[in-house]
């Protein structure tokens, strides 16, 4: 169903749950948090056991559940997660059963590693992993050895100090990081790319009704970071190991609001062992990250199933700065047979007319100054 015609249309939502492949008839209400910040997805479904009986559930160690949403009475279904259960929760005198859960990342999640990997690229690693917790793999090919990142034979991850403690995500985030990638797991997919472009229109956002259309929300809030609207310095400090040499490279965003004389704020990171070019990578993908936490608005509407983490929408009519292009951080969805499908959309972008300066500066430190003096 297109977005913007949400509101338009009659809609009988209905809800579906799922446990270990079979349907559990009952299901009376789902929360269904997707974000965009490496991290699983979460849900927390109920069901009213009625004559069902609860033991089973609580004797159970292994449970798979998928949440379904129909918007027609049930014609067609869009699934919204699907996961395993880490909680069980079960109320014996309103006879209701809660299930909260987390999507497939979860596995990568709590799975240690200790492998070295440094004869492979990224893109191998990520199908490897992928295969091994039975998801598809939707992987961008790379062609750097993973032990050449920090231009050395090896893999750092081995020779780490708290190796023991790296988890399989840990190691596709930190892949994904170095590669200026993406990751995250959708249904039984896993996703390892570049970060996502615009696909399409954005979605249009109104909270009351203008010439272009409807209105579609029924809350809005709006948040504006004064000390991100200021010019911004990212600065990344390292020291290369091969080339006995220490440099800095730095990357800059020149605000449209910022006050003339004002100095920016200074963000530094030391990173050991990168190049030149991997550190200005870095200060350029840690500017626009920052940049991008200016501007937050909240909407609440009326639950789709089209809105996800990493799409484009564009807020209009609300006779602010803030009617711009914005990128989904967070969606929250509820279901339930009191409260009806409703939604809550969080978006980021910075102000437009920000430019980020280019290219950034490189400087060469010099001998005997240490790269990791704390600032």
């Amino acid at each position: 169903m297109p977005f913007n015609n949400l509101l338009a249309d009659a809609r009988a939502p209905r809800l579906r749950l799922l446990a270990n492949g079979g349907e559990v008839p009952g299901a009376v209400e789902a929360e269904i948090r997707s974000n965009n910040h490496y991290a699983a997805d979460r849900f927390r479904v109920g069901v009213a056991l009625g004559a069902m009986a609860a033991a089973p559930w609580a004797a159970s160690d292994d449970i798979d559940a998928e949440i379904k949403v129909s918007l027609d009475g049930g014609l067609s279904w869009t699934s919204l997660v699907q996961g395993a259960v880490d909680r069980v929760e079960i109320d014996p005198v309103s006879r209701l059963l809660w299930l909260d859960g987390r999507d497939r990342t979860a596995a990568l999640i709590e799975a240690r590693t200790q492998e070295t990997f440094a004869n492979r690229t990224a893109s191998e690693i990520a199908t490897l992993l992928a295969g091994r917790h039975g998801l598809t793999a939707d992987v961008q090919t790379t062609t750097t050895l993973v032990g050449r990142y920090w231009q050395r034979d090896h893999d750092r991850i081995t020779l780490d100090q708290f190796s023991r403690a790296i988890t399989e995500w840990d190691l596709l985030v930190t892949l994904a990081q170095h590669e200026g990638f993406d990751v995250w797991v959708s249904g039984a997919v896993l996703h390892f790319r570049a970060a996502q472009q615009a696909d399409g229109p954005a979605a249009v956002l109104r909270p009351a009704a203008s010439w272009s259309g409807p209105a579609n929300l029924v809350g809005l809030r709006l948040e504006r970071s004064l000390t991100l609207a200021r010019d911004i310095e990212v600065v990344v400090k390292s020291w290369n190991a091969r080339q006995q040499a220490a440099f800095q490279q730095t990357a800059r965003a020149a605000r449209g609001g910022a006050k003339a004389g004002r100095p920016p704020q200074r963000y530094v990171y030391v990173v050991p062992n990168l190049t030149p070019d991997a550190a200005l990578q870095l200060a350029q993908r840690r500017l626009a990250e920052l940049t991008r936490h200016e501007r937050v608005i909240t909407a609440e509407m009326p639950g789709d199933l089209v809105l996800q983490p990493r799409m484009q929408v564009v807020l209009e009519g609300s006779a602010t700065g803030f009617d711009q292009l914005y990128w989904i951080d967070e969606v929250d969805r509820h279901l339930s047979v009191h409260g009806g499908f409703t939604q809550q959309v969080r978006a980021r972008n910075a102000s437009v007319g920000s430019q980020a300066t280019s290219p950034a500066d490189l400087v060469q430190l010099q001998e005997g100054e240490a790269p990791w003096t704390a600032f």
